[in-house]
């Protein structure tokens, strides 16, 4: 699949677990089921973690596109 706009790149990513780096420092990992223009994201059995630990269970959750800095394929 060929990625040559950004929305590209985070469609490949659908259905597959994403890390998601926030403004405040917290990481989110999770499938990513959906997002929008605005980079709103839907994640699915999503977990905080915190210097590469489990910090809680989040389950599904929505997060806002404006407090994103960073998504990456989760290792």
């Amino acid at each position: 699949m060929e990625t040559s706009r950004p929305l590209d790149a985070l469609n490949a990513s659908r259905n597959k677990r994403v890390l998601v780096e926030l403004k405040n420092g917290k990481q989110i990992i999770g499938m990513l089921q959906a997002f929008d223009i605005h980079i709103n994201v839907v994640l699915d059995d999503a977990e905080e973690r915190e210097a590469g630990e489990l910090k809680r269970k989040l389950g599904n959750v929505f997060l806002r596109g404006d407090t994103i800095i960073l998504i990456s394929p989760a290792q």
